[in-house]
């Protein structure tokens, strides 16, 4: 029997990740923010933890750290709507076991929950050829630089989003915001958000 906690905000993703396994299979725990996460890995022994990234208030890779900090032998598999691109390489830096998108096949997600159960890790052909690319480079691009945060905010801006609708999304204040886009045009060396736009398209941040 299989312990299994979810962590992600939408009641959605965690009824389908029950879904993926038969009745007397797994056993189930749920969690819709990080605080909540935190809480029932700290008092409740699981076989894997399966993370967002994008909760509110906290990004996932900040929690990914905690758990770590809390559990260094639990592993933790990253669900996300973000392409391997933007995340995947971060999160296994922080100690992720796994990486694969929402957009995944049920059974290419059963495959990776198991998989990292058995103490194994989950990269997807793509990314693996990605990773092989990067040891043999030694140049990074520019939104390699910026913090976990920092990407984040990016992301949402080249989506096409306010600074008001991005401090709503992360539960944050419009003026911290503006500094994180702040920094991210300085460290980018770019100039308005239309720059930043293209640079994530172009790159693959953002569709």
């Amino acid at each position: 029997m299989h312990r299994i906690l979810t962590i992600d905000d939408h009641e959605v993703v965690r009824e389908g990740v029950k879904g993926l396994f038969g009745a007397g299979v797994a056993e189930f725990g749920e969690a819709r923010s990080g605080a909540e996460a935190i809480g029932l890995i700290r008092d409740h022994d699981w076989d894997v933890a399966i993370l967002d990234i994008s909760l509110a208030g906290r990004s996932g890779l900040d929690i990914l750290k905690e758990i770590k900090q809390l559990r260094p032998k639990l592993p933790v598999l990253i669900l996300s709507m973000h392409a391997e691109d933007q995340y995947a390489m971060r999160a296994f830096k922080a100690g992720a076991a796994g990486y694969i998108t929402k957009a995944s096949s049920r059974g290419e997600l059963q495959e990776a929950v198991l998989k990292v159960i058995k103490g194994g890790r989950y990269i997807s052909p793509s990314l693996a050829e990605r990773m092989v690319f990067d040891l043999n480079t030694s140049e990074k691009l520019p939104h390699e630089q910026l913090s976990d945060r920092e990407l984040e905010v990016l992301c949402l801006i080249a989506s096409g989003k306010t600074v008001g609708e991005v401090a709503e999304s992360l539960s944050l204040s419009d003026k911290t915001i503006s500094t994180y886009r702040r920094r991210i045009l300085d460290k980018m060396r770019m100039q308005t958000n239309a720059e930043l736009t293209h640079y994530a398209i172009k790159n693959g941040l953002v569709e």
